[in-house]
């Protein structure tokens, strides 16, 4: 068992999630209660990566993060370094390509709340802050739960677009799954088969808890 790895992958997903987290509750409570016309072409934006093969995202992310780029230039600017080939860079992409996994079901538990709930709090006199933070955020936490749980084990589970980006440099950037991919390149099948397991346990358990609170949501929602 490769531990470096295994924790620098922790590391990664829990990065990931903490950063991912409030900007996808933002997102997702935008696009289920607002009616803008572009509302289609913003959606299918942010869900494009759960469609585009792993290596063209990749591909592209490896051309924008490049310091011959202008946006390069830029990140380089911001984060000090070049983000090719450093855990920046592939926290960065970790947080494009979970997207989707982590605004889908929040954005369906908020669509799942009725209208006339959140008329009810503006009536009462409370503004939308409060109105999220004290009657949506409640309301929406199975599917919070379920965007933690699909972005932190999609985030370990992730292999294309990270090895585009970051490469296979030990405690850096060879996250679980790369290193998975090295042992089988060097023949090292029991190696590969304990930490594939590793991974394989925790998708179970990542797709058992979302289905448990889909279950939930939906009996919550269809109670009296």
């Amino acid at each position: 068992m490769d531990w470096t790895a295994s924790s620098l992958s922790l590391k990664l997903a829990a990065w990931t999630v903490i950063l991912l987290l409030p900007v996808a509750i933002a997102i997702a409570r935008f696009l289920a209660w607002s009616r803008v016309p572009l509302k289609s072409g913003i959606e299918a934006l942010i869900f494009m990566p759960l469609v585009l093969p792993p290596t063209v995202l990749g591909f592209y992310l490896l051309v924008a993060f490049s310091p011959q780029s202008s946006f390069g230039n830029l990140l380089r600017a911001a984060f000090g370094t070049p983000l090719v080939f450093t855990f920046a860079g592939i926290l960065v992409a970790s947080l494009i390509i979970n997207l989707p996994f982590a605004v889908q079901p929040i954005q369906r538990a908020f669509e799942a709340i009725p209208r006339n709930v959140r008329e009810a709090a503006f009536v009462s006199g409370l503004s939308s802050w409060e109105t999220m933070r004290r009657i949506e955020l409640p309301l929406a936490w199975p599917g919070i739960v379920s965007a933690v749980a699909l972005t932190f084990a999609h985030t370990l589970g992730e292999f294309g677009v990270i090895l585009m980006i970051g490469g296979s440099i030990p405690g850096e950037t060879q996250v679980l799954s790369i290193a998975i991919y090295d042992r089988v390149q060097a023949f090292h099948i029991e190696e590969a088969g304990v930490m594939s397991a590793v991974l394989l346990a925790f998708s179970l358990i990542a797709i058992a808890v979302v289905h448990m609170l889909a279950r939930r949501q939906r009996t919550g929602t269809h109670a009296p």
